[in-house]
């Protein structure tokens, strides 16, 4: 599987633009301080046709210690951040389905 990295965000914001690299960082990382920040708000971050990120409570559960599996552990609840893909992403992606079967990914 392919990763396309944060370096590559930032090098082909920075072609597409005509800005330096330098600058397409700053933007780049001032759109994730500025998710994050909302999402340590409790607010949801909704970018249309692309998706949403938003915090939910994951409930708590036993757990198990792998050194004892008898013993249980509980797991308080926390903070998670999920995001749900908007209909456009989603039907962008489906389209992948042919190569990623090729590739043998699951």
């Amino acid at each position: 599987m392919a990763n396309f990295t944060k370096k590559e965000i930032i090098q082909e914001v920075s072609d597409r633009l005509g800005v330096t690299q330098t600058l397409s960082s700053k933007m780049f990382h001032m759109v994730l301080e500025i998710v994050s920040r909302e999402l340590a708000n409790s607010n949801n971050v909704v970018v249309r046709d692309f998706g949403t990120f938003e915090t939910k409570i994951a409930k708590g559960r036993p757990g198990r210690n792998p050194k004892d599996p008898n013993k249980t552990i509980p797991i308080p609840d926390r903070a998670v951040v999920k995001f749900l893909v908007g209909k456009a992403l989603k039907e962008k992606v489906a389209k992948t389905l042919p190569e990623l079967q090729q590739r043998g990914d699951s």
